[in-house]
Formats: C-alpha cells, structure tokens, sequence
C-alpha cells in the first residue's frame, strides 16, 4: 500500500470512527457542538456538551489492537494541545466549564473515557 493510500485509509477510518463516536455520544445524552474545530495550535476532534459541561473529545479509531489500546495514543503531548485549544475557545466562546474525554472506536464498539486528562 502506497504512502497516499494509507493516508487515505487512515483519514477514511477516523471519519468513521468520528462520526460513530458522536452517534455513541447523543445517546448518552451529550450534544454535539463542533467537529473538526481548529486552531492555530491544532484541531478537536470533536467538542460536545452535556449538563452544562464542554467536553473536547479526541476520537481514536483502530482497526486492530496491534499497536496497543486507542487510549494511548493520547500521550502529554496531545493533552497539552487539547488544553491550548480548549484556552482558545474559552477565549473565543467565553469562560465555561471543560473537561476533555478519549473515544476509542474499535471492533468491539465505543468506550468513552470521561474526565481523561
């Protein structure tokens, strides 16, 4: 498989993953707000809410668990990037309560990790 296909693959399989992330995600009663919200220091995956509370979520698709669980795949790094973007939109959008949340998609189906970082 070419580098272009794999990228291409790679894209295909997170917008899956995305989208069955926020099905999962309204029927545990959150709302979705934004996705794919960028930033000049990255991108949400998605932002939902739900009791009043903003959650960032970063969406890991996998389609095997030959490199480990989705989860850690959000190591320091990705957690600092998400907490830079969720201080931009709280500056954009105003002063609001945020957490930040993992949705691994497999195989299996959708865990959502709350309160993750």
């Amino acid at each position: 498989m070419s580098n272009t296909q794999r990228n291409l693959h790679k894209k295909l399989l997170g917008r899956k993953g995305e989208k069955l992330a926020v099905k999962f995600m309204k029927k545990a009663g959150y709302r979705l707000v934004k996705r794919n919200f960028y930033t000049p220091f990255g991108e949400a995956d998605l932002i939902m809410e739900k009791d009043g509370t903003t959650v960032f979520v970063e969406v890991k698709t996998r389609s095997s668990d030959l490199f480990g669980e989705p989860k850690d795949a959000v190591g320091y790094r990705k957690q600092e990037k998400y907490k830079k973007i969720a201080n931009y939109y709280k500056i954009k959008y105003g002063e609001i309560p945020i957490t930040f949340a993992v949705a691994e998609v497999t195989q299996e189906g959708v865990n959502l990790i709350e309160d993750a970082f």
